[in-house]
């Protein structure tokens, strides 16, 4: 089995997306996560986050009692939420100490719930019997991606939840006027990635876990495919 490094664009990128979601988007993240009225484009955003989201909690035991999971990018927290009301002990992290903040204020009382800030990959979380990665990941590049999940299977028991962005053609196209016309306060860029291929790095580099289930959802200028890793 491979030994992957994270690159050195890992760090760089992983430094812009706490930047803008900590400080350029905080408001816009806490309002699109919220019920708050919102523009068209953001609402097929929002439902097709909402869809996702109930898609990969389907992917998880009706009864988490006595299981540990990790929400690795939990924003403001509405899937560790769900996740603790069946009964799971939830570590939710974030590089966005803003919306950490929110999730800690939008969280009903008496849930377990370990609200973080910092990074998914430290080894110091421990070990879980699930993982959920929802829309964390669909910032870095490929190599990057498959690092991450194949540091965060090692660390479950159980199965790994995470989704990616394909590579749809108007995935790309916005991709590349983005690069072609870089601004101060855009987001950081969607790494577009080919569902063949990253089945292929996932094959070669993760061996202690096997691919299972898989979903995409489309919603107007949402589009993100879910994919399961289960502890071999």
């Amino acid at each position: 089995m491979a030994s992957l490094v994270p690159s050195t664009g890992y760090a760089a990128r992983r430094n812009r997306l706490e930047t803008y979601f900590d400080r350029t988007a905080s408001q816009t993240w806490a309002r699109l996560t919220s019920d708050a009225p919102v523009s068209g484009i953001r609402a097929t955003v929002r439902a097709g986050r909402n869809r996702m989201r109930k898609t990969l909690l389907s992917w998880l035991p009706a009864d988490m009692t006595g299981l540990r999971l990790l929400d690795a990018g939990c924003g403001t927290g509405a899937l560790a939420v769900e996740a603790a009301r069946r009964g799971a002990s939830v570590v939710a992290i974030d590089l966005a100490a803003s919306l950490v903040e929110v999730a800690r204020d939008r969280s009903p009382a008496g849930l377990a719930i370990d609200w973080r800030v910092g990074d998914m990959r430290d080894a110091a979380l421990g070990m879980f019997d699930h993982v959920v990665a929802m829309d964390s990941l669909i910032h870095y590049r490929s190599t990057d991606l498959v690092e991450l999940v194949e540091t965060l299977t090692r660390r479950t028991r159980g199965s790994m939840l995470f989704t990616f962005a394909p590579s749809t053609r108007p995935l790309v196209v916005m991709h590349a006027i983005g690069t072609l016309f870089p601004r101060a306060d855009r987001a950081p860029a969607i790494e577009p990635v080919r569902e063949r291929v990253l089945r292929g790095q996932l094959h070669a580099s993760v061996g202690h876990a096997r691919i299972g289930r898989d979903a995409r959802v489309a919603s107007g200028f949402y589009t993100s495919h879910a994919l399961e890793m289960v502890a071999a």
